[in-house]
């Protein structure tokens, strides 16, 4: 241990936590039921047909983290220096239920998520969440979910494999770009189209199938055009930009060269190179990745206020990956723009 864990700005900066989920009991048990009849895709049975049952010490500490909303979520945050938490519907969110069951589960988690948020005013920021099964609907919780208090919006990537950009969804983004509220597109299972390589490898999830799944769905976006259709949109995506960062000049290199053949329909010219978008109208989160070469590289090709950290609790929970960050071999103000002041602003804190 190289220093003590305080809350308070003790070091130059709160610690705002960006990415940390919670769960509701409706929605776990909806898990287990789906899986018990044979309706689970093949992600969902992987990962909550293990964390909902498993008697393993990671699988009871995730679960006991993920539903508890005051005593011990607090205490954590206490021994982890960790200020304020921004809190989410965990992953799949309702995604994989029908949507008036969906409709009904996360209406309900909204509210037991404003509920925490009241009883912790000073330590809890809420997301909204939403059943995209039904995106007129959606718009209209995301509405809500403002009046509600909350400053953000998650989305837990594709829905029964199916994509944002797809037409049918606009009102959903459409609803973020009025609200003036970031979207927030956190992982989930590939899909089953495109699983079974990962799970047959145990690489399904958070290891590395997640991180394919959400690069590929802000790609699918950025390149139909949802940010010349809405230049105001902000989108985060967590662990260190699911690898996009690393990518860029090949990004761009290779979508000019295929909008020039074109080789694909569905790909026309847009304002911007996919950098410059990602420079502009995306932050990523360290969640998970608290690793210094990452995270200096991509303070360098974002831009710091492109960068906002978080812990990606209970899922992570380590407090040395507080002090990674603590220890960062950045300028103080710069660290100040990603442990505090950058989540701030998205979020409007």
């Amino acid at each position: 241990m190289t220093h003590e864990l305080k809350t308070g700005g003790d070091r130059g900066y709160l610690r705002i936590a960006t990415e940390e989920a919670f769960a509701t009991q409706e929605q776990i048990d909806g898990f287990l039921r789906l899986v018990r009849e044979g309706k689970a895709d093949k992600g969902t049975v992987s990962l909550w047909g293990f964390y909902a049952t498993s008697p393993s010490e990671r699988a009871q500490a995730i679960m006991s983290g993920l539903l508890d909303l005051d005593e011990q979520r607090i205490r954590h945050m206490d021994e982890t220096g960790i200020d304020i938490a921004i809190l989410s519907l965990t992953a799949p969110g309702v995604q994989v239920f029908e949507a008036e069951e969906a409709k009904g589960i996360v209406s309900r988690a909204n509210d037991y998520l404003k509920d925490a948020v009241d009883r912790h005013p000073e330590r809890y920021v809420g997301m909204t969440s939403i059943a995209p099964q039904d995106p007129e609907w959606s718009a209209r919780e995301i509405a809500r979910g403002k009046d509600l208090g909350f400053r953000g919006v998650m989305v837990n990537s594709h829905t029964k494999g199916e994509y944002l950009d797809d037409p049918k969804f606009d009102p959903i983004i459409r609803a973020c770009a009025e609200a003036d509220q970031p979207l927030y597109i956190h992982p989930q299972s590939p899909p089953d189209a495109m699983i079974d390589p990962f799970l047959e490898a145990g690489l399904d999830g958070a290891v590395f199938g997640f991180g394919v799944e959400v690069g590929l769905h802000l790609l699918r976006l950025i390149t139909i055009g949802v940010f010349d259709r809405y230049p105001n949109l902000q989108i985060i995506v967590g662990h260190g930009g699911e690898a996009l960062p690393y990518w860029l000049y090949r990004l761009d290199y290779m979508h000019q060269a295929g909008v020039k053949s074109g080789r694909y329909e569905r790909m026309k010219p847009l304002k911007k190179t996919i950098t410059e978008y990602m420079q502009q109208n995306v932050c990523i989160t360290t969640s998970g990745m608290a690793w210094e070469p990452p995270i200096k590289y991509s303070l360098d090709v974002l831009g710091e206020d492109r960068v906002m950290y978080a812990m990606d609790y209970p899922y992570e929970f380590v407090a040395d990956e507080v002090r990674a960050h603590d220890l960062l071999d950045i300028p103080l103000e710069t660290k100040k723009k990603l442990m505090q002041t950058n989540a701030e602003r998205v979020f409007k804190l």
